[in-house]
C-alpha cells in the first residue's frame, strides 16, 4: 500500500484534503482495534496531532476500540494539557505511556558484523532490538506510524522505523543507535537517507517486524511564522513512503548558504522546548551553517533542566558538553560505568558541543546562569539578550542589529541549515 499526497501550493494541504487523504487510507479494512502512535509534543509542528485526531474519530465512528500510544524515546509522558494542545478532544484516558526501561520486550539483534560494514569498522558491538510490548499484541488489527519526516542528527532523516525502534523502543537500542551516529559523525549523515544507524533501523523492521500489520503515515512539513503547513503526506507499509517524503524534506527542510554565518541567533519556543536534551536541536541543525569562531546564541526562555528524566540529567551535569575528545576519553575510563550504562547521553554531550569550533550562549530565565556554565556552555540573561534580538521582531533568516548581520532561525527542529561547502 502506497499514497502519495502532495501539493506545490505554498499554504500546503488543506485540512479537507487531509481528513480525504486519512478516510482513503482506511478503505476496504475492517478493523476492530487500532493503535496510533504518533509523536509527543516536542514535534508538535509534524501536523501529527490533527492527523491523530483524525483517525482516532474516524474509526472510532467504525466502532473500533483505538489506543494512542506517544512516541516518547526516553522524554517524559505528554501532559494532559500538551495532549489538549496537540491532538485536540482525543480523550487523555485513550493516551498510553511508553516506559522505555520497563515496557518493551526483545526481539533479537542487529548484529555486529552488520554494524561493522554499515560503519565501515566504526563500530563492531550487537545492538539489541527492542519494541513496546502493545506493538507484538495480536489483538490490534492496524497499527498507525505516524510522524514527521526532517533531518535528524542521529539517524540523517527523521520517522518510519526510528518512531518505533527509538519512539516506543527499549534502552540498549536507543542508548547505542544514539553512540553509532555520534561515533560515525553527524554532519556525515544529516539530511541523508541510508546512513549506518537508518541501516540498522531497515534491518530491525525487515527482520522483526514484516508480520505486523504496521501502516506509516509521514508528512513533510514547514512552520512558517510558527503556522503548520504540511507539504506532503504518505502512507503506506513500504520503505518508498520514507523515500518520497525524504525527497520532498530535502528541498522544503534544508537550507544552504552562500557563506557561513558569523552571528546565528536560534529561538526555542518555551511551550516545545524545556530541556537543553531538545534545545541542542539548535546546536545540531546550525553547525553546518556556521563560521570557525562564530557566535551561536540560543534563546531558551523555558529551558529548566538538562535532561528529560533525572538520571540523565545527573548526566549532563556531571560530565558537561565538553567535545567528542573529552566524552570519548570519559566513556573509556572504568570508573565511569555511569556513562557507558547510559549511552544515548554520552551521544548527546557529543552532539551538544561544538568541539570548540563556535561559542555556545543559552540566555535562560527558568535556570540559573551558574548551572549553564557548569555544563560547559556561556550563558546570558535571557531578557538581555531577549531585547537586542527580539524573537518578535526578527524575520527568518538575514537581519541587521547594531550594524552587524545575524542569522535568525525561529525553531530549529524544522530544518537543516548548512554552507554548500560543508554538506
Amino acid at each position: 500500500m502506497e499514497l502519495f499526497f502532495k501539493t506545490e501550493r505554498e499554504d500546503g494541504l488543506t485540512a479537507e484534503e487531509l481528513r480525504t487523504a486519512v478516510k482513503h487510507s482506511l478503505e476496504g479494512r475492517t478493523l476492530h482495534r487500532v493503535l496510533l502512535i504518533p509523536p509527543d509534543f516536542t514535534r508538535f509542528y509534524s501536523n501529527a496531532g490533527f492527523l491523530t485526531n483524525t483517525y482516532y474519530h474516524l474509526l472510532r465512528e467504525r466502532g473500533c476500540q483505538v489506543d494512542v500510544l506517544p512516541a516518547l524515546g526516553t522524554h517524559v509522558p505528554v501532559s494532559r494539557e500538551e495532549a489538549a494542545a496537540m491532538f485536540g478532544d482525543i480523550p487523555y484516558e485513550s493516551f498510553q505511556i511508553h516506559n522505555w526501561r520497563t515496557d518493551v520486550v526483545s526481539l533479537g539483534e542487529v548484529p555486529g558484523t552488520f554494524l561493522e560494514q554499515a560503519t565501515g569498522g566504526l563500530w563492531r558491538d550487537p545492538i539489541r532490538v527492542e519494541i513496546d510490548r502493545r506493538v507484538l499484541d495480536p489483538a490490534y488489527d492496524l497499527i498507525l506510524s505516524i510522524g514527521q519526516v526532517v533531518p535528524h542528527e542521529v539517524i540523517g532523516m527523521a520517522n518510519h522505523s526510528k518512531n518505533l525502534f527509538v519512539g516506543v523502543g527499549g534502552s540498549d537500542m536507543i542508548n547505542k543507535s544514539h553512540m553509532v551516529g555520534a561515533v560515525y559523525g553527524m554532519e556525515r549523515m544529516m539530511g541523508r537517507d541510508h546512513s549506518p544507524v537508518r541501516q540498522m533501523f531497515d534491518y530491525a523492521m525487515e527482520k522483526y517486524l514484516q508480520d505486523r500489520p504496521i501502516v506509516f503515515v509521514l508528512t513533510v512539513c514547514t512552520a512558517p511564522e510558527g503556522q503548520t503547513r504540511t507539504h506532503g503526506l504518505f502512507i503506506g507499509d513500504t520503505r518508498r513512503v520514507l523515500e518520497e517524503a525524504i525527497h520532498l524534506s530535502q528541498k522544503k527542510n534544508m537550507f544552504f548558504l552562500e557563506e557561513p554565518i558569523q552571528t546565528c541567533v536560534v529561538y526555542l519556543d518555551p511551550k516545545e522546548f524545556k530541556s537543553t536534551w531538545l534545545g541542542n536541536k539548535a546546536v545540531y541543525r546550525t553547525r553546518m551553517a556556521m563560521a570557525d569562531g562564530g557566535n551561536l546564541v540560543i534563546l531558551a526562555p523555558g529551558v529548566e533542566r538538562f535532561g528529560e528524566d533525572l538520571q540523565v540529567d545527573r548526566l549532563i551535569r556531571k560530565y558537561g558538553y565538553r567535545g567528542r575528545l573529552s566524552v570519548l576519553e570519559q566513556f573509556r575510563r572504568p570508573e565511569n560505568q555511569d556513562l557507558r550504562d547510559n549511552m544515548g547521553a554520552a551521544a548527546h554531550l557529543i552532539h551538544g558541543s561544538s568541539d570548540g569550533r563556535f561559542t555556545i550562549t543559552y540566555a535562560v530565565k527558568q535556570i540559573k546562569r551558574s548551572e549553564v556554565e557548569s555544563v560547559g556552555f556561556n550563558s546570558a540573561d535571557y531578557d538581555t539578550l531577549a531585547a537586542k534580538y527580539d524573537p518578535q521582531k526578527l524575520q527568518y533568516g538575514w537581519n541587521q542589529i547594531d550594524g552587524k548581520r545575524i542569522f535568525f532561525i525561529p525553531n530549529p527542529a524544522l530544518g537543516l541549515w548548512s554552507s554548500r561547502d560543508r554538506f
